[in-house]
């Protein structure tokens, strides 16, 4: 087993199932918002990050520059993944006030605010978040997110998510010892809910998400995943997918779009570029991914991603 990513559950037959389990999301800044109408705020981008907005109290709308504003009511959750910019307002047409990190507001920690502002109007009350999200499966399930993940208290995934957001408000609405730590918790889950939420809800059936749930390709899949360095072949993965190597080949080709072996180096290459974004040296990229040599993996590297592995470790060591 590779060290790469968490350990999934033991006899674990569910590939989508371990993708989501190898999701990783950590919160770097967290704003509780208590304000009456009319309000509006400017969302800034912030990489590839994850913006959400969960509504304890009241409404407020989403707006994302090229898909139709989403009304988000109490007990609704949104997503706004790849991050982009957006506007929170109390209504639509209400001007904004500006940049939410440039506003007046109570700073509780260096990652947690309350935001207070008094229109006069409706109330609403609601927690936002940024999120940064670790991981190559995480990434591609990303990748896969429409611009708003809007998932509606009346949702199927309503009984997960309102629970965990009644568990919020109860820690809103209540001071006391470590408040601010259960709220962030709780919110990182609403994220994963939320994104398994759309994913229960697709019906791919081609691509990655198709693939993982082929019920062939998919356990091929997971088991590149698991074990990025294992020295893999059409007929090893085949074997894994208990089909033979002609049918395994043209199968995978046909769902996930690209050929099996081809496939295995981009997840080779994902997974090495989180060890060397994390500091690791070359050499332990090199391993964990299944060269034998540095200079195979180096090559391999910068045919895949147009860059150095070297490169790509000095910039992550000077930029902590």
């Amino acid at each position: 087993m590779s060290a790469l990513a968490p350990e999934v559950p033991w006899g674990s037959v569910d590939p989508v199932g371990e993708a989501l389990h190898r999701l990783r999301v950590t919160g770097f800044f967290y704003c509780h918002t208590e304000a009456t109408g009319p309000w509006a705020v400017d969302m800034p981008a912030f990489g590839e990050c994850v913006s959400f907005h969960v509504v304890a109290e009241g409404e407020c709308w989403v707006e994302v520059d090229g898909v139709p504003p989403v009304r988000l009511r109490a007990g609704d959750l949104a997503l706004v993944p790849h991050g982009r910019g957006h506007v929170l307002r109390s209504a639509p047409g209400v001007p904004s006030m500006g940049r939410v990190d440039e506003l007046p507001q109570d700073y509780v920690s260096d990652h947690y605010s309350v935001l207070r502002y008094d229109g006069g109007g409706p109330r609403t009350d609601l927690v936002c978040g940024v999120l940064s999200v670790d991981g190559p499966a995480s990434r591609l399930l990303l990748e896969l997110l429409p611009p708003v993940v809007h998932v509606p208290a009346d949702d199927g995934a309503a009984p997960w998510i309102a629970g965990t957001l009644g568990l919020m408000a109860d820690e809103l609405t209540r001071t006391r010892p470590g408040g601010e730590a259960v709220t962030t918790r709780l919110a990182d889950i609403l994220v994963i809910q939320a994104i398994r939420a759309w994913v229960d809800a697709q019906s791919a059936t081609t691509g990655w998400l198709g693939a993982l749930r082929d019920p062939h390709v998919g356990v091929a899949v997971a088991a590149v995943h698991r074990d990025p360095a294992r020295p893999w072949t059409v007929e090893a993965l085949a074997r894994e997918a208990t089909m033979s190597r002609s049918a395994f080949a043209a199968r995978f080709t046909e769902v996930v779009g690209v050929p099996a072996m081809q496939y295995v180096t981009s997840w080779r290459m994902h997974v090495a570029t989180d060890l060397l974004a994390a500091g690791e040296p070359v050499a332990r990229a090199a391993t964990a991914t299944g060269y034998d040599s540095e200079a195979a993996f180096s090559r391999a590297y910068r045919r895949e991603t147009g860059r150095a592995p070297g490169a790509v470790r000095r910039a992550a060591v000077t930029a902590t």
